[in-house]
């Protein structure tokens, strides 16, 4: 049985009820998805207050079973070759500068998903000529052809999260291949000037030195953008928080992900991949 760790005041002075408000109707209304509510995130109550949201498209069942996740499981929805468009009218209708769309993974279509996020791109582009997109890609199996149809749309952003340490893969990410997302990253680079990004979730018991690591494995692939954050367990029946790191580590982790390389770091118990997306960017080094 695993024993339960008492909440750090860190954590429990953000963790707080919030309303739902008029974007949440917002969102029904439209019939679209959100990785904001699907996952369960703790910044919700923020975002939704000053109208942003993460887009989920291709439905909110994944085909995938990550023992940290709290997106539905099960058969996929039927896809809505309509959401493209929805897609681009919510994110008008918000007057957002900066678009984030992710997705759950679909292994049951024959390219992962790729044209529809392609489409989405186009739609939002359509509408909204100036704005930045950034998607937030699963892996496509690693497929080429797919990672090349998101690249082909031009988003401005291309981020494709590692989760975690590589010794967890098979306990926490078992259908996921690290490599394999590594490759998809180098990929990107390879055939294109498009700024990428990745994320990692602490306290599911990886170590510092494993930490370290990943930051070396993500910039060998010229990988741009790194986030870091603090794991919270959506259930019990998901895995555990085996850790609450401390901000002083999260500081640390910062300080020295910068000095590896990464053009832009962000590093807290509630920095998330989308979490203030724009203002990331907006921090890069590039010299």
């Amino acid at each position: 049985m695993n024993k339960t760790i008492q909440l750090p005041p860190w954590i429990r002075r953000r963790v707080q009820p919030y309303s739902l408000n008029d974007m949440s109707k917002f969102v029904s209304d439209k019939k679209l998805n959100t990785v904001c509510n699907s996952a369960l995130c703790p910044n919700r109550g923020e975002c939704f207050k000053n109208k942003i949201a993460t887009f989920m498209i291709l439905g909110n069942n994944c085909t995938r079973n990550c023992r940290f996740c709290f997106v539905g499981k099960g058969k996929p929805e039927k896809l809505d070759k309509d959401e493209p468009k929805k897609v681009a009218e919510a994110i008008s209708e918000l007057g957002l500068k900066y678009a984030v769309i992710t997705s759950v993974t679909r292994d049951d279509l024959p390219d992962g998903g790729a044209k529809h996020f392609a489409d989405t791109i186009e739609s939002i582009r359509e509408v909204i000529p100036s704005i930045k997109i950034e998607v937030l890609i699963p892996d496509f199996a690693g497929k080429n052809a797919s990672i090349n149809k998101v690249v082909s749309a031009k988003p401005d952003v291309i981020s494709h999260n590692l989760e975690t340490v590589v010794r967890l893969y098979p306990s926490l990410r078992s259908s996921a291949d690290y490599q394999l997302s590594l490759k998809l990253l180098k990929s990107i680079k390879k055939n294109s000037k498009i700024v990428t990004k990745s994320s990692l979730m602490l306290g599911l018991g990886e170590t510092e030195n494993e930490v370290y690591e990943v930051m070396d494995d993500l910039r060998a692939v010229d990988c741009d953008i790194i986030t870091l954050g603090q794991y919270l367990s959506p259930s019990k029946k998901h895995s555990p928080v085996k850790q609450f790191i401390n901000p002083e580590i999260f500081a640390k982790y910062e300080s020295i992900a910068k000095d590896k390389g990464f053009f832009s770091v962000a590093s807290g118990p509630f920095v998330r991949s989308s979490y203030q997306a724009d203002k990331i960017i907006n921090s890069m080094k590039t010299s």
